[in-house]
């Protein structure tokens, strides 16, 4: 069976949640959005593209950082409203050069960075 994006639950602006996570670690690495085509990029070509809301563009993870996303594997939620992308992950996966967008830990109230910047 083929699959096909339009059965999707995408939200209002014609995207949809995706969740990247490394799948040798089961680290949770960083949320972006994709719309259908970006979807059939990433499937057609293993490399993750996200859709960028600020650049109104694709996003091919790793094309300007070099911290590129294979994909390995990827999973629908229940509802069909969100994306779990299993990736390889080169690098950083998050922008601000860290392994993990989720570096900053709330505890006893207060905020922790727990990640530093990879070299």
């Amino acid at each position: 069976m083929d699959f096909d994006p339009s059965t999707l639950n995408f939200n209002e602006a014609g995207l949809i949640p995706a969740i990247a996570q490394d799948a040798a670690t089961g680290e949770v690495l960083m949320m972006a959005w994709m719309n259908a085509e970006a979807i059939g990029q990433t499937l057609s070509t293993a490399r993750v593209t996200y859709w960028s809301r600020s650049r109104q563009a694709f996003w091919r993870k790793g094309d300007t950082s070099g911290h590129v996303q294979e994909l390995v594997e990827m999973r629908i939620d229940c509802d069909r409203d969100c994306l779990l992308m299993q990736v390889k992950q080169t690098g950083a996966a998050c922008h601000t050069g860290r392994r993990s967008c989720f570096y900053t830990l709330i505890e006893d109230g207060e905020e922790k960075v727990t990640m530093n910047v990879i070299d």
